[in-house]
């Protein structure tokens, strides 16, 4: 395949342009969606010039009312992508995402199915502050009923974008706001990304180190950094959290004997949580050491960038991990 260099943000826009040309039933809808905004971080720039303002709609500034919305065109057979400006307010149209989006389809025995994505950006790293730098995807795992995606790269951000576009599942596409100008690979050529298939990002053989979202690009630097003193790290990107690979998972785990898991969120209740329980259930005999959870401290996001950072997982501390774990044998 002839490849690209593309942002994130770039690749997210190719793939709503694709599948929005392939199927009228797609349509866009949220604050200043159309042009010439193109939404906060330009992923929806051009489509309401090219498919027309039916097809990517602005909308008054209520996330309840964007929600709500594609719920109920999603019930009528269209393909709504609505988008929040920060996942942070999702708290403002949680009775629409848990209570209808979400269970609509289950409660109507399937004579109905909710084909909709529910995207936006999430995370720290701009001093966004407590509101607007959050990693909420506990709260959607946690929700039956719906798909949760988590991309970490732009190959990945379009295939698994245009994956959701064509099935009949509610999604919460999940974008991490510091990987928008973030460049990689992205194939000219048509493709997709198959949701519950994580991507084995390196082979190792001493520990397994499970990251997701921006962690995956600072887990990558750390796996270099500890190949030079000898520790092999197979890195593990779940790519969706729902439908979660565990098989990939738990067959790296039963490799390697030892298991970290990075997430941004804090860490009471977060995804690691259930991931190390799974492993737990599933491996326990081929461990060696205890599953390490590395994740956001349980404090509110701080505003200064010093103490944001000391917030959330860093290289350094995956790199601590790794070295405590194969030479040491356990936690502090």
């Amino acid at each position: 395949m002839a490849m690209r260099e593309l942002t994130m943000v770039q690749a997210l826009n190719e793939a709503l342009q694709e599948e929005m040309a392939r199927d009228g039933k797609i349509f866009c809808l949220g604050e200043d969606v159309a042009d010439p905004y193109g939404g906060a971080y330009q992923i929806t720039k051009g489509l309401a010039n090219r498919f027309g303002a039916d097809r990517c709609r602005n909308t008054p500034i209520s996330e309840a009312a964007i929600v709500g919305v594609a719920v109920g065109a999603a019930q009528t057979g269209l393909r709504p992508v609505a988008e929040l400006m920060y996942m942070d307010f999702m708290g403002v149209c949680f009775d629409q995402i848990l209570n209808q989006m979400a269970k609509l389809r289950f409660m109507l025995g399937g004579q109905v199915s909710l084909p909709m994505i529910v995207r936006g950006q999430q995370g720290s790293g701009r001093g966004n502050g407590a509101q607007h730098s959050q990693s909420l995807e506990a709260f959607f795992f946690h929700t039956p009923g719906l798909l949760v995606v988590q991309p970490s790269n732009p190959y990945d951000a379009k295939g698994l974008l245009k994956s959701c576009l064509r099935q009949d599942n509610p999604v919460i596409f999940l974008e991490h706001k510091m990987l928008y100008n973030v460049k990689g690979p992205v194939p000219d050529e048509e493709y997709v990304v198959p949701l519950g298939v994580a991507d084995i990002c390196r082979e190792g053989s001493d520990v397994t180190v499970v990251a997701t979202g921006l962690m995956v690009n600072r887990a990558k630097a750390a796996a270099a950094r500890l190949a030079e003193e000898g520790i092999s790290v197979e890195l593990i990107d779940p790519r969706t959290l729902f439908p979660l690979d565990l098989e990939s998972i738990v067959g790296s785990v039963m490799k390697t004997g030892r298991c970290i898991i990075v997430h941004e969120a804090n860490k009471r209740g977060g995804v690691g949580a259930e991931i190390a329980a799974q492993i737990m259930e599933r491996a326990f005999d081929y461990l060696d050491a205890p599953v390490e959870r590395l994740a956001g401290l349980d404090i509110p996001m701080p505003y200064a960038p010093h103490l944001e950072k000391a917030a959330v997982p860093q290289e350094d501390d995956i790199v601590l991990a790794a070295r405590r774990l194969v030479r040491e044998g356990g936690l502090r």
